[in-house]
């Protein structure tokens, strides 16, 4: 297994991450692009010291970006759901929203 730390690269905190943590236990992080779920699953639970149900991934292509004539795009990046067991909580999303 790869270095927890190098998984999970930022927690995602929007608005819909913020009603999926409300509504469901669900929390949205920013992970590596060649992470898959198993990985995701035990570097948020080393983290942070949750127990996680099950991991949802979707990879998000890069934005189109243009400077005058000139076009480039901002890098593709991978977004992870995970679901937490009841009771559990992330305490660096408390306090946001």
């Amino acid at each position: 297994m790869r270095d927890p730390r190098k998984v999970v690269i930022l927690p995602l905190v929007t608005e819909k991450a913020l009603k999926l943590k409300e509504k469901s236990n669900v929390y949205t992080f920013q992970v590596d692009k060649s992470a898959n779920k198993i990985e995701i699953k035990h570097a948020v639970e080393t983290l942070f010291k949750v127990k996680v149900l099950n991991v949802n991934t979707q990879c998000c292509k890069g934005k189109e970006k243009r400077v005058g004539r000139y076009v480039g795009y901002k890098p593709a990046w991978k977004k992870a759901i995970c679901k937490l067991k009841d009771g559990d909580k992330i305490e660096i999303f408390e306090g946001v929203g």
